[in-house]
């Protein structure tokens, strides 16, 4: 009895696990029918037992596609039926996907994020007048935001446009222009806002619960 066990290792290798070995057994049993009726009367038996497995999507066309095309491919492409779909080409179906372009970038001041660069090309490329000036203060007080962001203290306007004029390549220079930025605690001011909202939502509600607790001292 030992010499008959049969190990998974040493049986036919799988091409799709998730159906289960027997139904591979189904589709090889298919393939060696002789007659193309007979392949196509198994083939559909098949594709049966292969929506039942889900049976919420058995009837929807492209679902019935997607299953005449893995009976192909579980089959190696060597069975010769009758799809209702053709028979799909082995080729496109093994072919891999080609591999993701990821940015390349490495920016030498990471807080201010990659967006920042984005903005001031397209802030070079504008002609000068009042939109590209103020194009140009909205993303130096963005860079102000990002900086106090990593740094948690105050910067000097000095610094945002000594890296504003770094990123530019030197053709948006603000270091003398008159105008300021604006000031560091009203670009942090939302943060300590939503905090003191939060605090006085807890005092309401310890509050709430002490007026509660007196109560049913009360009754």
């Amino acid at each position: 009895m030992i010499d008959d066990l049969e190990y998974n290792t040493e049986r036919e290798h799988l091409i799709i696990p998730e159906y289960g070995r027997h139904l591979q057994k189904m589709i090889n049993y298919a393939k060696s029918r002789e007659t193309k009726e007979e392949r196509n009367k198994v083939a559909k038996a098949v594709i049966a037992v292969m929506g039942n497995l889900q049976p919420h999507l058995r009837d929807v066309p492209d679902f019935q596609h997607k299953l005449w095309d893995q009976l192909f491919i579980m089959a190696d492409f060597e069975i010769d039926v009758d799809a209702p779909f053709g028979e799909p080409s082995k080729d496109e179906i093994l072919a891999k996907p080609e591999p993701l372009k990821y940015p390349q970038n490495h920016p030498k001041y990471r807080f201010y994020g990659n967006n920042i660069k984005t903005m001031i090309d397209v802030a070079v490329g504008w002609e000068e007048g009042e939109l590209k000036e103020a194009l140009t203060y909205t993303i130096a007080n963005h860079m102000k935001k990002c900086f106090l962001n990593w740094n948690k203290d105050t910067v000097e306007d000095e610094v945002i446009y000594a890296h504003l004029l770094e990123l530019s390549g030197g053709k948006i220079d603000l270091k003398n222009s008159e105008e300021t930025l604006s000031d560091s605690t009203s670009l942090m001011r939302t943060k300590s806002k939503y905090g003191g909202k939060s605090n006085s939502n807890k005092k309401n509600s310890s509050s709430n619960k002490k007026k509660y607790t007196n109560n049913r001292k009360r009754y």
